[in-house]
């Protein structure tokens, strides 16, 4: 029930935050790194595909969810204080077509946290933007 909570919780926070968007579109949000707190980065966790690869760290989502709210809490701690920087991505190279290939990037399993923690904090914002332009677009094509 406790993640329920915090989910919907969460959830109010970006309904919120879509609301403003859309009453105040001329309005720039300049402090939401204060909304990265304990529970919007569980969330964030939840949200994360599980069995995606590991990165250059090799933590597994297993492994970060064995202490999962010490590490919350120290990542949280890092963000606030300005100390968290993303560390770097594990290049991979993939094979396209016939005889190419094509690098792509495996951010580690922390990253991927304030990765999906950020995008939620922006698709609240722009979804908003997108979906007006996605009508507008289309009843211009009418």
């Amino acid at each position: 029930m406790g993640d329920t909570s915090r989910s919907s919780t969460v959830s109010t926070q970006l309904q919120q935050i879509a609301e403003q968007a859309i009453q105040y579109p001329e309005m720039v949000f300049t402090t939401l790194a204060h909304l990265l707190d304990e529970p919007f980065l569980r969330e964030a966790h939840r949200r994360i595909n599980k069995k995606s690869a590991s990165g250059i760290d090799k933590v597994t989502a297993k492994m970060y969810a064995e202490t999962l709210e010490d590490n919350l809490r120290d990542l949280h701690e890092r963000l606030k204080s300005g100390r968290y920087k993303a560390p770097p991505f594990e290049r991979v190279w993939i094979d396209k077509e016939p005889g190419k290939q094509r690098p792509i990037g495996i951010p580690t399993f922390e990253d991927k946290i304030v990765q999906r923690a950020v995008e939620m904090l922006l698709s609240a914002i722009y979804e908003q933007t997108f979906y007006s332009l996605r009508h507008l677009t289309n009843a211009l094509a009418l």
